[in-house]
């Protein structure tokens, strides 16, 4: 790690220059690096530290690189400043992230330092998951929407979600399905105007979560695309980055009956004045039309990726044609 950056650090942390350090991984498109820090060796603790010193010059790894994504990069990081400084408190034990212990903000860079989840019993990131691990995940959106379920989201995202329709004009314009180009402006009004809105995660994929070692609880990291928003946006963006096609499908309504379980017992202890039938009469038809979001922009992003299938493409074209005839 930087000298400079051990030297700022070591003002409010026990630590030197001799403190040893392993770098997680860069941060997309070159923006900077998160590392873990070990504290002093009396104490064997360590903490996370996210820098963030914006690139000289762009590379993104699918060529989307101009001065509107280079904007949206670093409002996402104040963002994820404002979130764990003013947000993160609020979640409990069934909607775990880590401590905000100290951050910093100037023109040339950001820096944040957060509890180290590997050591605070959540060492597992995964790249697959069983029926546990899933489960774990989506109670951990239930709850993490009932914890914010009405609540503005002064400083994050009016609308969260790194895919959001307004922030990615250059990857609509790109977008060559021209029915689902034309139903993207309601897609989005669809899940905006839903009168229940809570704070979404906003990139709620696997790789988002950390797992306790028998895998029945988790944390979730990176919140730089938290903001306002349905549920369901998350959910649906969850289960596409880990269930293959044909899983999605098949457990779409096991999946969707899962999560309002849990958010129903999450509101209920959090208030009984919720209207719970409501909430689920709003959200549950929502599901699909938040997969049709995310799938307009993955199709505009890049169109062989991967997750583009037939069961999305199905999705998309009952959207479409659902919000054509209102």
């Amino acid at each position: 790690m930087d000298s400079s950056i051990i030297e700022t650090l070591s003002h409010h942390f026990p630590i030197d220059c001799s403190s040893s350090s392993e770098v997680i991984q860069s941060l997309w498109s070159g923006y900077g690096k998160l590392t873990r820090l070990q504290l002093s060796s009396l104490n064997n603790e360590s903490i996370i530290v996210k820098h963030v010193v914006p690139p000289t010059d762009n590379n993104h790894p699918r060529g989307w690189h101009s001065d509107l994504s280079h904007r949206r990069k670093l409002r996402s990081y104040e963002i994820e400043l404002n979130f764990y400084k003013h947000f993160a408190s609020q979640c409990n034990e069934h909607s775990r992230v880590p401590a905000h212990l100290w951050s910093d903000h100037t023109e040339d860079q950001f820096i944040l330092v957060l509890e180290d989840l590997m050591t605070s019993g959540y060492p597992e990131v995964l790249h697959s998951v069983n029926v546990l691990q899933f489960e774990a995940c989506i109670q951990w959106l239930a709850n993490f929407h009932a914890v914010f379920m009405g609540i503005k989201p002064d400083g994050l995202w009016d609308i969260g979600s790194y895919w959001h329709m307004d922030t990615r004009p250059d990857e609509l314009k790109a977008l060559k399905d021209q029915d689902l180009k034309a139903a993207a402006s309601n897609i989005d009004k669809r899940l905006n105007n839903a009168v229940y809105q809570t704070i979404i995660h906003g990139d709620a994929k696997l790789a988002n979560f950390c797992f306790s070692s028998e895998g029945s609880s988790v944390a979730a990291v990176d919140f730089q695309y938290v903001g306002g928003g349905c549920g369901m946006k998350d959910l649906a963006y969850f289960v596409g980055s880990c269930l293959s096609e044909k899983d999605a499908e098949d457990q779409e309504l096991k999946i969707l009956d899962l999560y309002f379980s849990a958010l129903n017992l999450a509101l209920t202890e959090k208030s009984a004045s919720w209207p719970l039938d409501d909430i689920r009469s709003e959200w549950q038809p929502l599901y699909r039309v938040a997969w049709a979001d995310f799938h307009r922009f993955l199709k505009g992003w890049s169109p062989q990726h991967w997750k583009i299938n037939s069961y999305s493409e199905r999705i998309c074209r009952e959207v479409s044609q659902e919000l054509g005839n209102l």
